[in-house]
């Protein structure tokens, strides 16, 4: 049964907020405006969620229609996407709807990587050499007569570092697409072709934005540290953040701004991986949602704002949103994101007990864990076997940088040993 809001209550949708968007019904909720959850058929089961804070829960079994007049209902004024699961179903809602949304002229390409290339190709914008192609033999040629190797092999709706590898051989990219096609993604759905794509070669980063009408408001630009592991995945490794001053922040901020105006991010949350390569700015992927793994409280006070923050914003108050400076943030402290990597099969979460010496490193800030304590762990190959994360905050970089050190010899010590202390 639909709960009518108060008189005067706004109330936004979120389409599976889990992950960064489970603190969005916090951050409304501050401005006086409710939320109402919305589950896709496929939600991303690995990212956290929290059911508390939204006043109602509406399950989409694929009618739009209906879907959007259960919305009608909670009188909703916006449509948003909890995480990359909720980014399509989000924006047809608000077609539906008439409320604030992205443009539909493609659609997709803010979830295909294939169709994401082409919006770039059309806009006049660098982007990686790419083909899809249900077999592996048409891949091989494609490397071998065009990009050469090595290429990366991926799901074309990838999110994380799902079965992204990186293949130097024909070999290798045939057990890398033997190994994709017909699985499954993160969000459930079979692949049924593979995406490969020229490998580029330099340094990564994501910028993560907010958008309004068409007007862009940069959050935080970070880079990404990776290593790869063995099979060819590549891990997530460590980020930091550059200021808004730097000259390649400024680079790929433009670049950023120009990605989201062709795949038509008019509204909302954006977060762009960019390769700054030898030739400039090349999109690695963009999507239309915050990014990960984000504790609003701690971006907040590393950089003055946060992207969650921002968004309710832009929906409560678009006046006050439009207000602020293209780049919205400034470098208050210096962060370092430390991915925790489990280097041995079967290891097990830490207890908090375990985890002491962890959160007695003098940058120690904060520490989500993906699993109860005792879970055990897989070899960590992917977000997906990620056991969580650690913030590390100072003044100086230098701390940071000796704390992450030490961290990563806890880990390899010990950590994941289930050893008493």
């Amino acid at each position: 049964m639909v709960t009518s809001p108060p008189a005067g209550t706004p109330r936004v949708a979120i389409v599976d907020g889990r992950s960064t968007g489970r603190y969005l019904p916090a951050a409304f909720l501050r401005h006086g405006i409710e939320c109402v959850h919305i589950h896709s058929p496929h939600p991303d089961v690995h990212m956290a969620y929290d059911p508390e804070g939204f006043v109602d829960h509406v399950r989409h079994d694929g009618d739009v229609a209906a879907t959007a007049a259960a919305l009608r209902e909670h009188g909703v004024i916006a449509v948003i996407p909890g995480t990359e699961s909720g980014v399509e179903l989000a924006d047809r809602l608000s077609a539906e709807l008439g409320t604030p949304g992205n443009g539909m002229s493609r659609p997709t390409a803010r979830r295909n990587k294939y169709d994401m290339v082409q919006a770039l190709r059309e806009a006049g914008l660098d982007h990686a050499a790419t083909v899809v192609s249900s077999d592996a033999d048409e891949i091989v040629t494609w490397a071998e007569t065009t990009a050469g190797y090595p290429v990366v092999v991926k799901p074309v709706s990838s999110s994380s570092t799902d079965n992204v590898v990186a293949c130097s051989t024909p070999e290798e990219v045939r057990a890398a697409h033997a190994r994709i096609i017909g699985g499954t993604d993160r969000h459930g759905m079979v692949n049924k072709v593979v995406l490969a794509q020229e490998f580029l070669d330099g340094d990564e980063y994501y910028v993560n934005t907010v958008s309004r009408g068409g007007r862009h408001h940069t959050v935080e630009i970070w880079r990404y540290h990776k290593r790869k592991v063995p099979g060819g995945d590549f891990i997530y490794d460590y980020d930091e953040p550059l200021a808004p001053d730097d000259p390649v922040a400024r680079r790929l901020e433009s670049y950023a701004h120009r990605v989201l105006d062709a795949l038509e991010i008019r509204n909302g949350a954006g977060h762009t991986e960019i390769m700054l390569t030898a030739r400039g700015p090349v999109l690695v992927e963009c999507g239309a949602r915050t990014g990960g793994g984000q504790i609003p409280e701690i971006i907040t006070r590393c950089f003055g704002v946060n992207q969650v923050d921002l968004l309710a914003l832009s929906v409560a108050d678009p006046d006050a949103f439009d207000r602020l400076p293209t780049t919205a943030y400034r470098l208050l402290k210096h962060p370092r994101f430390v991915a925790l990597i489990n280097p041995r099969e079967n290891g097990v979460v830490p207890s908090h007990a375990q985890l002491a010496p962890v959160r007695e490193l003098p940058s120690y800030a904060h520490t989500v864990m993906a699993h109860p304590e005792g879970h055990v762990l897989p070899r960590t190959v992917d977000v997906a076997t990620w056991p969580g994360y650690v913030y590390l905050i100072a003044d100086d970089p230098a701390e940071t940088l000796a704390d992450y050190q030490e961290l990563r010899r806890i880990e390899h010590d010990h950590l994941y040993d289930n050893r008493p202390l």
